[in-house]
């Protein structure tokens, strides 16, 4: 079985990955994915204010897996995919680094499209990791987003991260 998860503090390939999980299945006739990236939000508003030099991501090794484990299985249950992988790093980043990867493999695009929205809907708000962004002002904690727990709720999941 291939591995699903992983969590590191290199960076990715994604078109490693994606050969990885596709490799001998000759029933993939799509794989949908995504990669996040840190952003420097101080690019988007143009307010010196908002300027993120560094992230750090911190996570429960071990208890985080067999979260992210649960959601794919979680989403096995929705969805007709074949495979899934989550590729999710930690430790610290800077603006334009990847973060995460989710990817997707299923015999048509819209079971690939929405199993892969369900699990990075469910990574921004379920997933045990904790964000630090260190900005002019100092590093501070990053709050779980109002518009993350509503991307969740319509999949009929409620947030508990508060």
């Amino acid at each position: 079985m291939q591995t699903r998860v992983r969590i590191q503090t290199e960076d990715f390939e994604l078109s490693h990955e994606i050969l990885a999980l596709r490799a001998q299945d000759l029933r993939v006739g799509a794989v949908c994915s995504f990669v996040g990236t840190v952003r420097d939000t101080r690019a988007l508003t143009g307010q010196a204010s908002d300027e993120v030099q560094a992230m750090e991501l911190e996570h429960y090794p071990g208890m985080t897996e067999k979260s992210i484990e649960a959601m794919i299985d979680e989403a096995h249950q929705r969805f007709d995919f074949y495979a899934a992988r989550v590729v999710h790093r930690v430790g610290p980043l800077l603006p334009s680094d990847q973060i995460v990867m989710v990817a997707v493999t299923s015999a048509h695009r819209g079971e690939s499209f929405k199993a892969c929205e369900f699990l990075m809907d469910y990574l921004k708000t379920q997933a045990p990791f904790w964000k630090k962004e260190q900005t002019p002002q100092g590093a501070h904690w990053v709050d779980a987003r109002v518009s993350d727990d509503a991307a969740l709720a319509r999949w009929g999941i409620s947030a508990h991260n508060g």
